[in-house]
């Protein structure tokens, strides 16, 4: 049984333009002790999704719908206090940005104990040396002065370390990753990802990785997700997704992934065009306007659903399976969507 249930969250903003469908109708496991990848170009609605597990989006201008099944209760439904409750304790999240998730005008001392103080009962003086603990942990060296500095003391790569301490601090079951690489040079990036990977090891937890960098999927994800345009259009294993491609906006973003093993290329392949606006997106699959394999039937609205792969690997297209086979072509590892149609 998986940890977490997300069945059909709708996630949709009234403002003075009209409604934007920012999550339409998404479906998703996370299962116990394995990290789940959602992958996808920015503004996709990949955060707001995620947010939405922690009710970090409710505002009198959202509707919300769809069951977010946790321990055996809708997160959906729970009321602001249950939420309190789960929120940092069960479930806890990196955002993007340390630097904008730290309160400039505390320590990071003072920060860390605040969150243990807020869901365990531990005396000051024993709050501070579980703050310490979690800081040596994430690899923060000479924890007994950095804990007593400020945020902008630290380097990009540290503030995402004591980011991680702070999500830590009441072994989650579930840590949501949201971009934790971002901005961090690429040595840094490994550093963070495989203390995420160490640490889920440690505490046994659940992951969720957001990123739009298919190459931190491919390190770090066992199964993986693939949205565009408020909607996910495949999901399936690691190896399902970067093997078995069955989406064509899958083999788009593999395609622009630059690679190792790859000949030497003058370019990367290029999806061509813009992603929707959420306020109007395109009628049928959303990725139709984009998509040089597009016929009549992409009017219609494509189900997630499993045509002609193997169990648990689920599209978004009305591409038959040799279709798919005779559109996508693979050549020296590479795949794209400037590939001809047969």
């Amino acid at each position: 049984m998986s940890l977490l249930e997300v069945r059909d969250l709708q996630v949709h903003f009234e403002t003075d333009d009209g409604v934007v469908k920012a999550v339409d109708g998404i479906s998703f496991d996370v299962e116990r002790g394995k990290t789940l990848g959602i992958v996808g170009e920015s503004g996709c609605g990949k955060s707001v999704a995620n947010m939405t597990i922690l009710g970090l989006t409710r505002s009198p201008v959202t509707r919300v719908s769809g069951r977010i099944l946790f321990e055996g209760g809708d997160l959906a439904q729970a009321s602001s206090d249950e939420l309190r409750t789960v929120r940092g304790n069960e479930i806890a999240m990196i955002f993007q940005d340390p630097l904008t998730s730290l309160h400039p005008f505390y320590k990071v001392g003072k920060q860390l104990v605040e969150a243990i103080l807020t869901h365990q009962e531990l005396s000051k003086k024993e709050a501070r040396e579980r703050a310490l603990e979690l800081l040596g942990l994430v690899g923060i060296p000479d924890g007994e002065r950095r804990i007593d500095e400020y945020p902008h003391e630290f380097s990009g790569g540290m503030r995402q370390r004591v980011m991680i301490a702070m999500a830590l601090v009441n072994d989650p079951k579930i840590l949501i990753a949201d971009e934790p690489t971002t901005a961090l040079d690429v040595t840094i990036q490994a550093q963070i990802l495989t203390l995420i990977e160490r640490l889920q090891e440690r505490f046994g937890m659940a992951v969720i990785l957001i990123t739009h960098d298919l190459g931190v999927i491919a390190e770090s994800a066992d199964n993986v997700a693939v949205m565009y345009a408020g909607r996910i259009v495949e999901q399936g294993t690691l190896e399902q997704i970067f093997y078995d491609p069955q989406h064509p906006y899958t083999w788009g973003l593999l395609g622009s992934l630059a690679r190792p093993d790859r000949p030497r290329v003058k370019r990367l392949s290029q999806i061509k065009g813009q992603p929707p606006s959420l306020l109007a997106p395109p009628q049928g699959c959303h990725f139709r306007p984009r998509c040089p394999h597009a016929f009549a039937k992409c009017t219609e609205v494509p189900g997630l659903e499993v045509r002609g792969g193997e169990a648990g690997h689920a599209d978004r297209c009305w591409l038959s399976a040799e279709q798919k086979r005779t559109l996508r072509v693979v050549e020296e590892g590479r795949y794209g969507l400037e590939v001809p149609a047969a």
